[in-house]
């Protein structure tokens, strides 16, 4: 009887634990896809919904992952697949369109526990940039593929490939011929920042901390409009527009590529936590002031080791989604 009782206390102990330990279990998740010149009086009552639904499903996608003791890497990819399958942003299906009316993408992911990372760069046929991205991290021993050789990589893995029309959309189209315009009658020295960033607003990124308290970030983006040359912005940089620290926080950015970069954006908010113990929210804060000192303007969206986020912006508008362990969703658009 009195080894009955004691299985019994056992039994009742391990519950108690077990539902203290979910209790105290932190995760979390933020999302974003894009910043820039985002005006309400700009947005029909049906795109705004549109807008908010796509956010809304894609942020749940990812949760759901995690919540069932998921993995962060996992969460981040079907999240991110879901809004690079979108007509609504510039990444994948939907992306803005190069100078000679093509399409060239840009992903990048990393995970905190390792410092892994990996990246695609300008690829032309691949349908999932980011699943491209990992696959770089998980099944090469680089961490960047560009061009046809990335495509190449992709294709051998197993990876979907797409026809260019595939990604190519009316809206894109009217786009670049609204720039092609802007630029016959400036030079691109006297674009505004408004305009610019109109060219680049819609890239999606995704930042993840998960039950076993690991940090995930991947972005992926179709660049500028009417870009030329081969142009790479910040996406595919590991440290400028992507990275990811346990000690610290992962970051996902979004806006005027050129100015990420030189300002290494994603990195640098993870410094000023880990070297001046800043919080994740003054640490965006303060970079962002950084980049719109030197002239580039756009958003963050970061999630720290404890659960904590921010969803920084110097713009007028950042589409962005955030559900934290209890599940409370936050969906916003406007700053």
């Amino acid at each position: 009887m009195k080894k009955i009782y004691i299985f019994i206390i056992i039994i009742i102990s391990s519950c108690t634990s077990n539902k203290n330990f979910e209790e105290k279990s932190n995760f979390g998740i933020v999302i974003h896809g894009g910043a820039g010149t985002i005006l309400k009086e700009n947005m029909t009552e049906e795109m705004e919904e549109m807008y908010l639904n796509q956010l809304e499903e894609a942020v749940k996608i990812g949760f759901q992952i995690i919540k069932n003791n998921g993995d962060g890497k996992e969460a981040v990819e079907k999240t991110i697949n879901y809004l690079e399958n979108s007509i609504l942003f510039n990444a994948g299906k939907g992306s803005v369109l190069t100078s000679e009316g093509t399409v060239e993408l840009d992903a990048s992911f990393m995970e905190g526990k390792s410092l892994n990372a990996g990246a695609v760069a300008s690829v032309k046929n691949i349908k999932n940039p980011i699943s491209a991205a990992i696959k770089v991290m998980t099944s090469s021993p680089h961490v960047m593929l560009s061009g046809n050789g990335a495509d190449s990589f992709a294709r051998n893995q197993g990876l979907e490939m797409v026809d260019q029309s595939y990604f190519i959309t009316e809206r894109r189209k009217k786009s670049l011929e609204k720039a092609k315009k802007i630029e016959e009658e400036n030079s691109i020295s006297s674009y505004s920042k408004n305009e610019l960033l109109n060219y680049k607003v819609g890239t999606v990124g995704c930042v993840v901390l998960d039950k076993n308290g690991n940090l995930f970030s991947g972005t992926s983006t179709g660049g500028m409009t009417n870009k030329k040359w081969n142009r790479i912005g910040d996406v595919p940089i590991i440290g400028a527009g992507t990275y990811a620290n346990n000690s610290t926080c992962a970051v996902s950015a979004t806006g005027w590529g050129e100015f990420f970069i030189r300002n290494v954006v994603g990195h640098d908010i993870s410094a000023l936590m880990e070297y001046k113990g800043l919080s994740v929210q003054d640490a965006s804060k303060q970079v962002l002031e950084k980049v719109e000192k030197i002239g580039g303007d756009g958003g963050v969206i970061a999630i720290d080791k404890n659960g904590n986020i921010a969803m920084e912006m110097n713009t007028s508008g950042m589409y962005r989604a955030h559900v934290n362990s209890k599940g409370k969703i936050t969906v916003k658009i406007y700053k």
